[in-house]
């Protein structure tokens, strides 16, 4: 609707200046039209909003009469002095524009290469990814998620780097392209952060720039095997997954014994606790970062998404993600605070007890049928058979032997 604004301030200017009394003039409005139309439209539609002001001004000068020609001068010198501003500041807007497009594009394809889509169906199990920026259209952040595909079965992570800007993002990078590497190289969960640790501690040596030294990233490292319900955890200092039930429960998976973020092994440092339970089919793990669970309302209470979540079904993990960024968004009002990163994983039910129901239904139907019909048809061919050769025989015999066997009536 705001492109529509000039032509408003237009018809408003003639309906005012048609209205008022003898002495008012109605330029300001003609004045205002181009200006609006330079921030709104594109060249050419500004170029046409500002000869129709003009013309107008001319025009209703014209209708009036021009009983000082200084003030009708002055008037139309103003206005067209307006509409050559508003074309200049429309190509410097413009500019802006286009340059400001680009960026962003830059940012979404550093996004896409940084924070790869997961898979939609990987090994079993149904997998959905969301990265949310605190800023509107700032594409990439401190947050990271990563899915991979092992030979140890599924192994995923959800983590958020201290600090923001180019600094985290560099971070985001190395600890993605190590946890990529390790997860096929480690055979435990244990050895793969501790390749996370390193990392870090290499790249701060290497790098002056690099802010690792006061930084750290929490993390949560999970692993799910082919084949078996189980489900391995180790939380670094990062907010509890939840564990959602197909009848709505929700459980909050906090880990055991709690341990420091990766990068904060020097100030101390125990081995890492991996956290064992079942996942079974049905079930979705949802892993978050901070950005959740520090998001307030207008009377500074903290969003919880155990208790949001609790008694609630979603069709997929899909479905489960936008529930739950709307259902922040109108907790906070819109908008949240910081960056949101959030991986969502189902273990798929077995595809169809009533798939698998309805063929061995149909197949026992078939085999019961088959039966009936192999025993209707067969006993009655048989005993049918039986008559006709019988008869036939007996007959046959009986006429050929009639004298020397005669039968008994």
């Amino acid at each position: 609707m705001a492109r529509w604004v000039p032509a408003v301030l237009v018809l408003g200017g003639i309906a005012f200046d048609l209205a008022a009394p003898p002495g008012y003039t109605a330029s300001p409005f003609f004045a205002a039209a181009p200006l609006v139309a330079a921030a709104l439209l594109p060249l050419r539609q500004t170029l046409v909003t500002a000869v129709v002001a003009v013309l107008t001004t001319c025009l209703l000068a014209e209708l009036h009469g021009v009983r000082d020609p200084t003030q009708a001068a002055t008037e139309i010198i103003t206005v067209a002095t307006v509409t050559v501003l508003a074309v200049v500041i429309n190509r410097v807007v413009r500019r802006s524009y286009h340059r400001l497009a680009s960026a962003r594009g830059v940012a979404e394809a550093a996004q896409r290469a940084v924070l790869p889509a997961p898979p939609a169906r990987l090994a079993g199990l149904e997998i959905a990814a969301r990265y949310v920026p605190a800023e509107k259209y700032a594409a990439i952040g401190g947050d990271l998620y990563a899915v991979q595909d092992t030979p140890h079965g599924v192994r995923l992570t959800v983590g958020d780097v201290r600090g923001k800007g180019l600094g985290a993002v560099e971070v985001v990078a190395i600890l993605l392209g190590c946890f990529r590497e390790a997860a096929e190289q480690e055979t435990t969960l244990e050895a793969l952060v501790g390749r996370l640790e390193r990392a870090l501690r290499r790249e701060g040596a290497r790098r002056a720039d690099l802010e690792v030294v006061e930084g750290f990233t929490t993390t949560v490292v999970a692993e799910i095997p082919r084949g078996d319900s189980t489900l391995r955890l180790i939380n670094r200092g990062h907010p509890a997954p939840l564990l959602l039930e197909e009848g709505g429960a929700v459980r909050a998976l906090e880990p055991e014994v709690p341990a420091l973020p990766v990068g904060m092994a020097e100030l101390a440092g125990w081995p890492d606790r991996v956290m064992e339970l079942a996942f079974a089919e049905g079930e979705t793990l949802l892993l978050f970062t901070d950005g959740v669970t520090e998001a307030r309302d207008r009377h500074g209470e903290f969003y919880d998404p155990e208790e949001r979540l609790r008694g609630r079904r979603f069709a997929g993990p899909q479905e489960l993600l936008d529930a739950l960024v709307a259902d922040v968004e109108r907790h906070t009002g819109g908008g949240t605070p910081d960056d949101m990163a959030l991986l969502a994983v189902r273990r798929t039910p077995a595809r169809g007890n009533g798939r698998a129901s309805g063929r061995d239904n149909g197949r026992d139907n078939g085999r019961a049928s088959g039966r009936d019909n192999g025993r209707a048809s067969g006993g009655g061919n048989r005993r049918d058979n039986g008559r006709a050769s019988g008869g036939g025989n007996r007959r046959d015999n009986g006429g050929g032997n009639e004298g020397a066997n005669p039968t008994p009536p």
